[in-house]
Formats: C-alpha cells, structure tokens, sequence
C-alpha cells in the first residue's frame, strides 16, 4: 500500500479479520450489509479525513491558499459539516447543493458558485444567502447577476472563469479546460468582459480568475502551465485596464486508483508544481502572489467509500463469458455506462476462498450497456456473496437516479467500529411522493 490515499484502490484500514470477511475501521462489511441491506453506500471516515489532512498539509508551503471541496462529487449534510470542520469550504454548482450546505448549519462565506448556465433564482438565492463570490460563466450571467445584486443593493464580488486552452490526456466528457468547451471565457472574450464589469456593471466586483482543466488527471505539468497562463491574463489586465487581480482559482482534478493500471501523481507532487509555477511567474511578471483556491472533489472522498451489492442470478456463455448479477448498477453507479469507468472489486465474505474465476459483473436495469465491470477476477462468486467494490466514494450517490423506478440505496459513514447511517434508503412512498394523478 503506497503511503497517499488518492493512490491506494482501498480505504485506509482494509483487512480480512478473523471470520475471513473483509473490513473497513472494524466494521465487518458482510456485517454492514445486513445490518443496512443492499446495495449500500459505506463512506469511512479516517480515509475521508486523511485525505483531508494531505491536501492542508501539502499546500502548506503556501500559507495563502483556501480549499473548496467540488461538491459535485458527493453532496450530504454529514460529508459537509466533516470537511466543513476541517476547514474547506466548497464549491458549489446549484440552488440544491447551496441548500444542502444551509440545511447543515454551514454558512456561504467560503463559497464558490460556479456553473455555466445559473438561473436567475439560483443567483438571487446565492447573494440573499451572502455567499461569497459567483465564478462567472459567460456575457449571459455577468449581465443577469448585475441585475440581481442590484435588486439586493449588493456589491457581488465574482471569479471570471476562462477556458486556458489546456487539454489533459483524460476521457473527453471530463475534460473541461480546452478552447472547445462549453465552459468558461475563452481567453480573446476577457478584454470585454473587462470592459462591461468596469464600464457597465457597477454591481460586480472582479477578485480574480478562475480555471479547471478536467478531472481524472494523472499529469503534473499542466498545473504549472495553468497557473502561468492564469497569471500572464492577470498580468495583461493589470496592464491594460489599471486593475490588479489578486485571486486565482485552479480547479481540481487530480486522479485517483481505481485499479492497479492507474498511477496518478499525489497531492503533494501536484502541490509542488503549482507553488513552484505561482512562484516562478509572480517574480517573473512582477505580480503580487494572489490567493490561491483550490477545488479537489474526486480525490477528496473517492478513496473513502465503496459500494456493497448481493449477487443474484448468474449466467455462462459456454466459451464465451459468465455474468453474475447484482442488485444494482447503472443507476446507483452510472459511470461505466456513460464513460468506460473501471473499477476494481472483491467477495467480502469468503476471503479464505482461493479458488478465482473471471466473471462479468452486471447490473439489474434493463439496458444492455447496465455493465459494472467486465473480465474481473473473483473469488469463486455465487448467489448471496457480498461484493465489495472500491472508489465509489464521488459520482456515484451524487449521480443515481430512480431508473426502472429502483429506489436510490442508503450510506452509512464508519469509524472505530461503528456504524452511522447518513442517507435513508428511499421508500416507496418516497418515490411516488411528487405524482400528480
């Protein structure tokens, strides 16, 4: 086991105990899944807090900087108020997701609203809530906050977030940095975004830029080279227009183990070259060293959660292939259906089993593509086993759905041995519950 989190496939404290069942933080999985039934979300908190520690701590060398946790990637009250308490704020992308954060007693004045189509309600609740700054899309949404904040009596201060021209080697629906984006000002669109703010929209406040290139990324460089492009815009501004930026905000992105073929850099190693690269290009273009946001999502709290499922039916294609079958899928998790996702997976109750067999792991819902993982090797899977599969952490819960009208599964956060349910199973009644018939 490598010594960062966002490189290790499980949790911290993953082990076999003496019943040959896996567990996590002395919470026998098996155990767990019948206690909560199937399929289970299971979030651990040591891994989730550590991870926490290792963004702080790598970033340390750069006193001025604030961490805002993507909450895109896992949105519940009690994963909010942990890393509230840990001093992230967060960075949000709509009405729902700023509830959630007020609905957890978190206030807004660490808050990044970011997203590229903001209605005007979204943005007329995010300034009566006095959230912090708006990272502002396009000329639509400079013009409309202008107009909310006006009706406020407010001075809204904002980010303009720009698309730096940086294409990460990562799967293309999460690559979000490329001049082809539907994200952001593209870097020939700031001089008159500039001019409106300064001219028109006496409402607005401009701080600083603000930038992601992609998720899932497992290279070093192009955090440096979005920084350098970042504070050369700054430095045109300061320039041009008389007005000195002295906030910038480089997303997140950074990678994480799914399986054994992937090898992403840590934080440490990522943090090292955007300080290096904010460093080098402030001394070089005589600016001031600006504030430093940062945005990890996946990296966060993938790590710390995995999904528990029972195995249902099975199916062998003589030469050709087994499928086993789970009691959920595409729509508990739907990223190997949208994007090729992989993952890595094991029997949770029968580790002293040697006996391995290559199967297909296969969803309940009625699609073709409803595939969790194809070609894994098993222990030796029948109807009843438990499976455990990693990194189920981000996108998963906060991408489910009702597909076929399956209810959305529970999550239980663990620690020293306990249990504590922080997302109900959904009821039937629950799924009606917003028919009009």
């Amino acid at each position: 086991m490598t010594n960062y989190v966002n490189q290790n496939i499980k949790p911290l404290n993953t082990k076999i105990n003496e019943k040959g069942n896996l567990e996590i933080s002395g919470c026998d999985l098996t155990e767990l899944a019948k206690e909560y039934k199937t399929p289970l979300y299971v979030m651990d908190k040591n891994t989730l807090l550590k991870m926490a520690q290792d963004y702080k701590d790598a970033f340390s060398n750069y006193p001025k900087t604030r961490m805002l946790f993507a909450s895109k990637a896992l949105m519940t009250g009690a994963i909010a108020q942990i890393l509230h308490n840990c001093g992230f704020g967060f960075d949000v992308v709509s009405m729902g997701e700023i509830y959630t954060l007020l609905n957890a007693k978190i206030p807004l004045d660490n808050v990044s609203f970011n997203g590229n189509n903001k209605s005007y309600e979204e943005l007329k609740f995010a300034l009566e809530n006095n959230i912090d700054h708006i990272s502002v899309d396009n000329f639509y949404e400079l013009e409309l906050l202008d107009k909310v904040a006006k009706e406020q009596n407010k001075i809204q201060k904002i980010h303009l977030r720009i698309t730096p021209g940086i294409e990460c080697h990562t799967h293309e629906y999460i690559q979000t940095g490329q001049t082809d984006s539907k994200f952001g000002f593209d870097l020939s669109m700031l001089d008159k975004a500039i001019n409106l703010i300064l001219n028109d929209y006496k409402n607005l406040k401009l701080a600083g830029l603000h930038a992601h290139i992609g998720s899932q990324i497992f290279e070093t460089q192009v955090y440096y080279d979005e920084a350098k492009i970042i504070l050369e815009e700054i430095k045109k501004i300061k320039d041009k227009f008389n007005l000195e930026l002295n906030e910038i905000n480089l997303g997140g992105g950074l990678g994480i183990t799914y399986t054994k073929e992937d090898n992403p850099p840590s934080v440490y190693e990522i943090a090292q070259v955007i300080i290096k690269s904010i460093n080098e290009n402030c001394e070089r273009l005589g600016l001031e060293k600006p504030l430093l946001y940062i945005e990890p999502g996946r990296s966060l709290v993938c790590s710390a959660g995995v999904s528990l499922y029972t195995i249902g039916s099975t199916k062998e294609i003589e030469g050709i292939r087994k499928y086993i079958a789970i009691d959920g899928g595409m729509a508990d998790n739907p990223r190997p259906s949208m994007y090729g996702a992989k993952y890595s997976a094991e029997i949770a109750n029968k580790k002293e089993t040697i006996k391995n067999e290559k199967v297909t792991i296969a969803g309940k819902f009625c699609e073709s593509g409803d595939i969790l993982i194809k070609d894994i090797e098993l222990n030796n899977p029948k109807t009843g086993d438990i499976l455990c599969v990693y990194d189920t952490g981000a996108y998963c819960y906060s991408m489910s759905s009702n597909y076929n009208c399956v209810l959305k599964p529970a999550m239980v956060l663990i620690e020293d041995s306990k249990a504590k349910l922080i997302i109900k199973r959904q009821t039937l009644e629950q799924l009606v519950q917003n028919d009009v018939i």
